[in-house]
């Protein structure tokens, strides 16, 4: 989104919070992530206890999460909130569930530090990327449970990164040019990592995937 300078006169709670910091914003492009409902309304959680973190609805999508995140190098782990809305327009493919049935979705968040964050790099580490929760990999019981997601990452055209990379504002850029056509040539590069990025989580300090066989 462009942000204009009469919109930031016109809002003086639109700041960066940085620890104890309010760094303020300056016109020009932004990246904005869409609240998932009308905040008026939609209650958004951070955390759920397990027993209600185990009923959510697309719990399978932080299968697929992590399958970018072993791609793209996300050297944080995985974060995620919550909320409730109707499961049939979240869940993959309705996941059956009944038009009118509500339940809690979980949607991932901050991609901050993929590609190491600032540092443009592939620094790869079996606990990078994993979410805190063990709860949302007890379903793994191979690499097929990474399906369809794995498959999307290999064979993901190359048309589809340079379509995005066309779309980035130049004033994002800022003489990078050079060095983010390497880093997605490096990208495309390791799609057929993936798979063995993910089996290694298993070599991490606790094995997020107990039921692996």
């Amino acid at each position: 989104m462009s942000i204009s300078q009469e919109f930031l006169d016109e809002s003086p709670d639109v700041y960066l919070q940085l620890g104890s910091r309010r760094i303020p914003v300056t016109p020009g492009w932004h990246f904005g992530s869409r609240y998932p409902g009308d905040p008026a309304r939609m209650a958004v959680y951070d955390f759920l206890p397990d027993a209600l973190l185990k009923q959510v609805g697309n719990l399978s999508h932080f299968l697929g999460v992590l399958v970018i995140d072993k791609w793209m190098a996300n050297a944080d782990g995985r974060q995620a909130i919550y909320f409730r809305a109707r499961l049939a327009a979240w869940a993959p493919a309705g996941g059956g569930a009944h038009p009118r049935r509500v339940g809690f979705v979980a949607q991932m968040i901050d991609q901050g530090y993929v590609f190491n964050g600032p540092h443009w790099q592939f620094s790869d580490s079996p606990v990078q990327g994993l979410a805190p929760r063990p709860a949302v990999y007890e379903s793994v019981r191979s690499l097929d449970d990474f399906q369809p997601w794995l498959d999307q990452v290999i064979y993901l055209p190359e048309a589809v990164v340079d379509q995005a990379y066309k779309q980035i504002p130049p004033q994002w850029l800022n003489g990078d040019e050079a060095a983010l056509e390497d880093l997605l040539a490096r990208l495309l590069r390791r799609r057929k990592r993936v798979a063995d990025l993910i089996a290694e989580c298993k070599r991490a300090r606790v094995n997020p995937f107990p039921n692996w066989i």
